[in-house]
């Protein structure tokens, strides 16, 4: 009795990932992420610019899932196919990329040979400064610093003007690559934005930046959160509607750009 009183708990599950393959109506054959998680609570199949995923609860079975896949396949490739980068996109190559969004716009980009990487905008467009021997990996390293530095550039004249009347500031900001959100406010006041914003228009990285912050003050989606941010913010109803036009070409294209190539 009790050596079962002193049992020690069950450590905690970790999540579980592989691939499996899924041959769509069309007969192309795709890989699917399959993700066992602990806290999942249903089957749930998505679908991003990295491609599709199909998340399992813990006490699933494989052949639950694969029949989940299956009853979705028409649903899958209508996803992928709206996700698929457009044909005339840019590669992002020395000597071969032409211009980068930014803010809205594509900036004319010209390339320099450089003691070192560095991007850096100047008045004519954006300027690349490259070493002779730069590898793919390290070349899109720099490209997500400038978009960064950008981001944060946005981020520090606008914020100075709302934080009058919250209770307090961010307790620090991130950019990542977010894969369905725009941005999120963790309980200890982090406040994470999707570092994709920089290169849609202004007003809409600015309203998801109001977005956050009034969360500061609801916790939720509540019509009093609503009303704190319509009072700072009264056009995000206009954003809100531009993200749902552009937000999925928005993440691809970020997706493209900083998405490194194997043997680069």
């Amino acid at each position: 009795m009790l050596r079962l009183l002193h049992r020690k708990p069950a450590p905690p599950r970790s999540i579980e990932r592989d691939v499996v393959h899924l041959t769509l109506d069309d007969g192309a054959t795709i890989e699917v992420r399959r993700v066992r998680d602990p806290r999942a609570k249903r089957l749930k199949l998505s679908v991003d610019e990295r491609g599709a995923r199909l998340t399992l609860p813990w006490r699933a079975s494989l052949v639950s899932g694969d029949r989940f896949l299956q009853q979705h396949r028409g649903w899958l490739g209508e996803q992928l196919a709206r996700h698929a980068p457009d044909d005339d996109a840019i590669p992002w190559a020395p000597g071969v990329t032409s211009h980068l969004p930014l803010r809205g716009e594509d900036l004319p980009l010209h390339w320099h040979e450089g003691r070192f990487a560095r991007i850096e905008r100047q008045q004519d467009g954006i300027h690349a400064f490259l070493p002779a021997r730069l590898s793919d990996a390290t070349l899109r390293r720099t490209l997500r610093g400038f978009y960064e530095a950008e981001a944060r550039a946005d981020i520090g004249r606008w914020l100075p003007g709302y934080l009058a009347g919250l209770p307090r500031a961010p307790r620090q900001i991130r950019l990542k690559v977010m894969s369905s959100q725009w941005g999120s406010l963790a309980p200890d006041g982090t406040l994470t934005l999707d570092l994709a914003l920089v290169l849609g228009r202004p007003s809409a990285f600015e309203y998801v930046l109001v977005h956050e912050l009034c969360h500061l003050l609801q916790a939720n989606h509540s019509p009093a959160f609503w009303r704190e941010v319509e009072v700072r913010f009264p056009a995000w109803r206009d954003e809100r509607a531009w993200f749902h036009a552009e937000g999925r070409r928005l993440k691809a294209s970020l997706h493209r750009l900083l998405e490194t190539r194997q043997g680069g």
